[in-house]
């Protein structure tokens, strides 16, 4: 078994589709260690998008991420990142596959539903970020 993180950022909070998220994540086979409704700082975005600082998009997607409620989750099946990965779909909603989640409601790329670690170190660093001090069973 591997774990994973997976994130339902503010776009689909705001419009009300959180729910839906979390039960195709179920309907895939991911058992849900840890799940919490944050409301991300713009210094916790900073911290947790780090790598991204440099980038020209670092500012706008720290705001983004700091504009309301995000969904962090602590998520477990065999394969958990792939998987996960494949479900979540390509980062554009425009280029991810038919019956993937952003594909279904994402509106852009950065408006895209979803976020989720993309190997075993960043799912380490992701889950100890949000969940810190937590046990997770």
């Amino acid at each position: 078994m591997e774990r994973t993180f997976a994130m339902i950022k503010p776009d689909a909070t705001e419009r009300g589709i959180a729910g839906k998220i979390i039960s195709r994540i179920e309907e895939e086979g991911f058992r849900i260690l840890g799940m919490r409704l944050i409301n991300m700082t713009k210094a916790q975005a900073e911290g947790f998008y780090a790598v991204h600082r440099e980038r020209p998009f670092f500012g706008d997607l720290t705001s983004f991420m700091s504009s309301g409620p995000t969904v962090v989750l602590a998520l477990e099946r065999e394969e958990a990142i792939r998987h996960w990965r494949d479900v979540m779909g390509a980062t554009n909603p425009e280029e991810a596959a038919a019956g993937s989640i952003r594909k279904e409601f994402g509106e852009s790329i950065e408006r895209n539903s979803t976020h989720g670690s993309d190997a075993p170190d960043t799912a380490a660093f992701e889950l100890g970020y949000w969940f810190p001090g937590v046990e997770i069973p």
